[in-house]
This record gives structure tokens, sequence and C-alpha cells, in this order.
């Protein structure tokens, strides 16, 4: 059987990992421990992430003409390869937390949500909390502030202040009615010489009329 042959089923097992994925990182693993390993490898998979050791040359072959293609520059050494496809900092973030203790642990690369990221890069997004984190911190922003109106409420129902509010306002409503009823007055108060002077001026002007009349 030709060598093409047998490395076709490995290609297409990669090809399957890194299909949809979010995020893809090479690890530089080489002088980890058995213990070291199995430990990260535990909290890897808990997380939704995918870790495994394959050739370069069939990792080559499997990312070619997908959106991990330029991860193909960076294989060269021993190399493993972290691919999540729900949490895309979740491979970064972890490792990051693992390569702290052990110094022969690396992050190479990687390629997060279609962008291409080196060494300085990815442990840049390492630091980007998680999805679920990020969510927490959302919803506990925008609870705040309706759990303080709700404590106010509380307050106010448990020293009376609720039921004061409408006997204010029951208080304050006549004020409201009154200020037209005084405009009003004033305006009719203004008015009335307007409509009185003209009936004065009318009368002299009746009697001018008449008097020529009686002497005829």
């Amino acid at each position: 059987m030709a060598k093409i042959e047998l490395k076709q089923p490995v290609v297409q097992e990669i090809a399957q990992i890194i299909d949809g994925a979010q995020s893809v990182v090479l690890v530089n693993y080489r002088g980890i421990t058995v213990d070291q390993d199995t430990k990260l490898r535990k909290e890897l998979r808990e997380a939704g992430v995918t870790y495994k050791v394959f050739k370069n040359t069939l990792v080559n072959l499997a990312v070619k003409g997908t959106a991990f293609e330029e991860l193909s520059k960076d294989l060269n050494g021993p190399l493993a390869i972290a691919v999540s496809k729900e949490d895309a900092t979740a491979p970064a973030r972890i490792l990051a937390k693992y390569c702290k203790d052990i110094e022969v642990l690396s992050m190479k690369s990687g390629i997060v949500e279609g962008s291409y990221y080196d060494e300085k890069g990815i442990a840049v997004i390492a630091t980007i909390p998680g999805r679920e984190e990020l969510l927490a911190k959302f919803l506990g922003s925008i609870k705040s502030p309706i759990s303080n109106f709700a404590r106010v409420m509380q307050q106010l129902a448990e020293k009376g202040g609720a039921s004061a509010i409408p006997a204010k306002e029951e208080a304050e409503a006549p004020a409201e009615t009154e200020a037209p009823a005084e405009e009003i007055k004033e305006e009719t108060k203004e008015e009335a010489p307007a409509t009185e002077e003209p009936a004065a001026a009318e009368e002299p002007a009746n009697e001018q009329a008449e008097a020529p009349a009686e002497e005829a």
C-alpha cells in the first residue's frame, strides 16, 4: 500500500477536527512529563478542547485550502494542536496557565476566529475571559441597577414612603386646578374697561342726534 494511502485517514481525521473550529493553537510540548501532560489534557478536554499530536506533514496537508492554512509556516519541531469549536479563547487561556508552571511548554502560534496570531499575539488572546465568564459579567452589570431599584422600593414600602407618594400628589392637585381660575379672573378684570368705554362714548352721540328732532 502506498504511503499516501496510509496517510489519508489521518489527514481526514485532522481535517474533521479543525472543520468549523473557532480556534487552533500550535503547542511546543517537548520535555513535558507524563503527569503534567495528563493534567493538561484533562482540563482541555473538560473545556471542550481537542488536544492531539500529529506529524507536521500531515497537519500541513489537512490545513491546505482552509482558514488555518497560514499555520503551515510554523509547522516545524514537535508540535501538538489544541482545537476548540465552541470557546475561541479556551485553548490559549488554559495553555497559558500551564505555560507559567511548565517552562518547556509554550504556545507557538494560532488562528482565532479567522485571524492569525504569532507567539506574542496568542499570549494576548489568552488573557481574554471565556464566553461564560463574559456573559456572567454582563448579566451582573445589568442586574445591579435592577437590584438597587428593588432595594430602594422595598425600603420605601417598609417606611411607608410608597403610601405617602399618592397623598402628596393629591395635595398638590388643587394648586394645579386653581391656577387657571385665577388667570381667568385676572383676564376678565382687564377686559372690563374695554367694554364699558365704547358704551359711554355712544350716549352723547345719541343725545345730539335727538335734540334737533325736538326743536323741529
